[in-house]
């Protein structure tokens, strides 16, 4: 019978299986990117949506490859734990690789949100500001430099908000709003946090 996976038992999970800091903020900013989205979404169970968001790489940093891992491991081990299937879906749906496709509002929320939320933590890393008054204008500046945040596919930036049906300007700033409270938490507000 599938369960909520509680945030509490997500967040457990993802410590256990991830160490890496750097993982571990792009969990949470994925995370809170999904809690916003899902806030505005008719009917959306705004704790589902976050918890996918959590989870959606807990798997990564133990079994990277495409081939035999990422994001498997995370799938099968969320069902193991009685997870709702559309929270196992959305995270396979992410990876282009698996060929699923992203036909509910929290798939392709998952897909907008993943690699554009790496992307506006790399732009705020090398401001003096951090996050704070990071624009898109400036994010969309970055993205035409390939040598900056080499590793982020900037076609799956692009088409995420082309997925959600959202100016990409619009779709920039409602993450860098969303991520902009957690500032401190994510060492992005120039100051030096710490991921807890």
């Amino acid at each position: 019978m599938p369960r909520p996976i509680p945030r509490d038992e997500a967040w457990a999970l993802l410590q256990e299986w991830v160490s890496s800091p750097s993982l571990r903020r792009h969990c949470l900013t994925v995370e809170a990117a999904m809690a916003a989205y899902a806030e505005r979404t008719p009917d959306a169970d705004v704790e589902l949506w976050r918890v996918t968001g959590l989870l959606h790489d807990a798997d990564y940093e133990r079994h990277p490859d495409p081939a035999t891992g990422h994001p498997r491991m995370i799938m099968a081990e969320l069902e193991r734990r009685g997870a709702p299937p559309e929270m196992v879906r959305a995270i396979a749906s992410h990876a282009d690789y698996l060929d699923v496709s992203r036909d509910s509002p929290m798939e392709r929320t998952l897909f907008a949100v993943d690699e554009l939320c790496g992307f506006v933590v790399a732009c705020a890393m090398v401001r003096p500001q951090g996050i704070h008054g990071l624009t898109p204008k400036s994010v969309r500046k970055k993205l035409k430099t390939p040598s900056f945040a080499a590793a982020v596919d900037r076609e799956a930036v692009m088409s995420g908000a082309e997925l959600l049906g959202r100016d990409f300007a619009e779709h920039v700033a409602f993450v860098i709003a969303a991520l902009e409270p957690l500032a401190t938490a994510l060492d992005l507000d120039g100051t030096g946090g710490s991921v807890e």
